[in-house]
């Protein structure tokens, strides 16, 4: 139905650079959001293992919260320890300190070796660019808007470079990014990048 609407709407080529965009947009979303999934169930796994093994009470329920909230990036291993340390706190400070140094250790392995195993640069989202859509997007939309947050920046940095190859096509200028390190100017008789530190 969605491509009827584009095609009625659209000429072809462009009709057909709009459908191509969306894909890759799903891919990008969809790809990410299964990988953290898949992340998220294997530490919350883990985590209700090693509970078991150190004889930690509420094992089950504390090791769900921690695979759920393991979908937001960076912050959530620690948003999802938050519950878990008062449970035990209440119960035993001693249970609640090993439970602190499990969530630690089990972070540092997601974070160094599950998660980039799993997901690898799927998103091509900086670190900065991660940071700054999980504040944004958790501002905007909560919770949900946490777990979303990496795949919707990195839909929209590639919608955004899409937009900035056509345009850029269409002055029938490159679109390779290292044509424009240390550009000084383009010269527009013969279509060459004159760069800092070229011999005039």
């Amino acid at each position: 139905g969605m491509k009827r609407i584009i095609y009625a709407l659209f000429d072809q080529k462009t009709a057909y650079k709009v459908i191509f965009t969306i894909k890759e947009c799903n891919h990008i979303f969809g790809q990410y959001i299964i990988g953290k999934a898949l992340d998220s169930l294997i530490i919350g796994i883990i985590c209700f293992v090693l509970m078991c093994i150190l004889h930690l009470q509420y094992a089950l329920l504390i090791s769900i919260i921690v695979g759920i909230t393991n979908m937001i990036p960076y912050f959530g291993p620690f948003i999802g320890a938050i519950p878990g340390l008062i449970i035990l706190l209440i119960i035993s400070p001693k249970q609640a300190l090993i439970f602190l140094i499990l969530i630690f250790l089990l972070q540092q392995f997601d974070g160094n070796i599950l998660g980039p195993k799993i997901l690898g640069n799927s998103t091509g989202v900086s670190s900065f660019g991660v940071l700054f859509s999980i504040l944004l997007f958790g501002g905007l939309c909560g919770f949900v808007g946490m777990i979303i947050a990496v795949p919707l920046m990195a839909v929209i940095i590639h919608i955004y470079n899409q937009i900035q190859e056509y345009l850029l096509s269409k002055k029938s200028l490159s679109i390779k990014e290292e044509d424009y390190v240390n550009l000084k100017r383009i010269d527009e008789q013969n279509g060459e990048y004159k760069k800092h530190g070229d011999e005039q």
